[in-house]
């Protein structure tokens, strides 16, 4: 079942600007070391940077709201982290108060499974976040 649905469009150009103004206090504030070593090897591509880290912030905010809380709550922007999974596909690593509110919306006798769509066509980029509940047996 359903207990989460959150998504997020952002325009590149924006943390493109935010990147060139503020930099690493920006970058070490809202983005993980995971994150920041991803992004980081996208430098020399036109945009590449400032669009992985774009869709980085579409994905936290697309959580943000899956979680009901928004950035809210004691739910903090590094508490929520893009991760790959085995096989490539994008998922969200949750700490702190994330965590705990994921904690919080799950249902006894469940777990939470976190579902992440990126991408990114120049200028915008976007995240779709859907968390379900998963019977503690499957």
């Amino acid at each position: 079942m359903i207990i989460g649905l959150g998504s997020d469009l952002i325009d590149i150009r924006r943390i493109e600007k935010t990147l060139e103004k503020q930099g690493d206090r920006f970058i070490k504030r809202l983005f993980t070391e995971i994150e920041q070593a991803k992004s980081e090897r996208r430098a020399a591509t036109a945009n590449g940077r400032a669009a992985s880290y774009a869709k980085r912030f579409a994905a936290k905010e697309a959580c943000a709201k899956a979680l009901g809380t928004g950035l809210n709550r004691g739910v903090y922007w590094r508490d929520m982290g893009v991760v790959n999974l085995p096989g490539g596909a994008p998922t969200m690593a949750l700490t702190g108060g994330a965590l705990a509110r994921l904690q919080a919306i799950t249902p006894p006798g469940h777990r939470a499974q976190i579902a992440l769509t990126i991408t990114d066509d120049f200028p915008l980029a976007q995240a779709v976040v859907i968390i379900s509940a998963i019977p503690s047996g499957n």
